[in-house]
């Protein structure tokens, strides 16, 4: 395994950010969940050896956390969320010099930066200042320099932010690349969960710092709860707190059709039990197919 940890803890002062995290990264790209504070980027700083956790242990790349950071840092790439660029210079000047910064000698750095530039379509925009890039390229760019130095694991932190459909695609395309044909290890932290499920076949998911669930994103869509889409006539306030009482999670959408999140125990007779004590009318009732948004929202709550 590329990453293993055991028992991860760090708090900020006395905000616990994570609570006792267990994982293990299997081969391919692997996605990385959850809702603001979750604990998603102090996890990230813990894998690249920018923070050292409170309690527990691990290994990256068989490098231990607390002791090998620096070195993590040499075979790892990083792709961060925030622009990283250094004004005045140009493409191939800047992904040489992080190829440097790896431990790279210059002639080579400097012939791999070409070749990654290539890689991510910026070739014939390499010589020019960063500061003309647009915000794709500069996404393109922070791809290239973390992959500059053939590293055999990448941490990407929402590499798809702020970008329109057509970037948005380009960086989904090289991802998937570069975790099935060029044999690197991705984990990748979005916000952005359609793009997580159409790069990733595994998913972790955090909340309130603790480790919500964690597996193959096909077999999560089957043991959670089962999905309804409803729409009835009648007191929805009663209605939605009725179902709560027999443990269901409901989702209001802007259409006035629910999301009601069925647990394991239950069965749609439920729902129309529920129904007809409240005297609501069921216009519209269909089980619906379940998305990674469905089981990430039975997970961490859609209130």
């Amino acid at each position: 395994m590329s990453v293993e940890i055991r028992d991860i803890c760090f708090s900020y002062g006395k905000i616990k950010a994570l609570d006792g995290i267990d994982l293990s990264l299997p081969k391919g790209a692997v996605g990385l969940l959850g809702p603001n504070g979750a604990g998603k980027s102090t996890l990230l700083r813990i894998l690249l050896g920018f923070l050292t956790p409170d309690r527990g242990e691990g290994q990256v790349l068989g490098y231990d956390i607390k002791t090998q950071q620096a070195v993590i840092r040499k075979f790892v790439g990083y792709m961060p969320e925030d622009d990283c660029l250094i004004p005045s210079m140009d493409a191939v000047s800047f992904t040489s010099y992080l190829g440097e910064l790896s431990g790279m000698p210059r002639q080579e750095a400097m012939k791999r930066a070409h070749e990654v530039l290539f890689y991510v379509g910026l070739e014939e925009s390499r010589y020019r200042n960063l500061e003309t890039y647009s915000g794709g390229m500069k996404q393109r760019l922070k791809f290239a320099q973390a992959i500059v130095h053939d590293p055999k694991l990448i941490f990407l932190d929402e590499p798809t932010s702020g970008l329109d459909p057509q970037g948005r695609k380009e960086i989904l395309e090289l991802i998937i690349d570069v975790s099935s044909k060029k044999d690197i290890q991705v984990f990748v932290s979005s916000h952005i969960l359609s793009d997580i499920e159409s790069v990733c076949s595994y998913v972790v998911i955090l909340n309130k710092g603790k480790l919500a669930s964690r597996g193959k994103i096909s077999d999560l869509k089957q043991i959670n709860y089962s999905l309804y889409e409803i729409k009835i006539k009648g007191d929805s306030e009663d209605f939605v707190k009725r179902l709560r009482g027999i443990k269901c999670k409901v989702e209001e959408t802007e259409d006035r059709i629910m999301k009601v999140y069925l647990p394991p125990d239950k069965g749609p007779r439920e729902i129309f039990k529920i129904a007809a004590e409240g005297k609501n009318q069921i216009r519209h009732f269909v089980k619906s197919q379940t998305s990674l948004e469905d089981v990430f929202a039975s997970l961490v709550g859609v209130d």
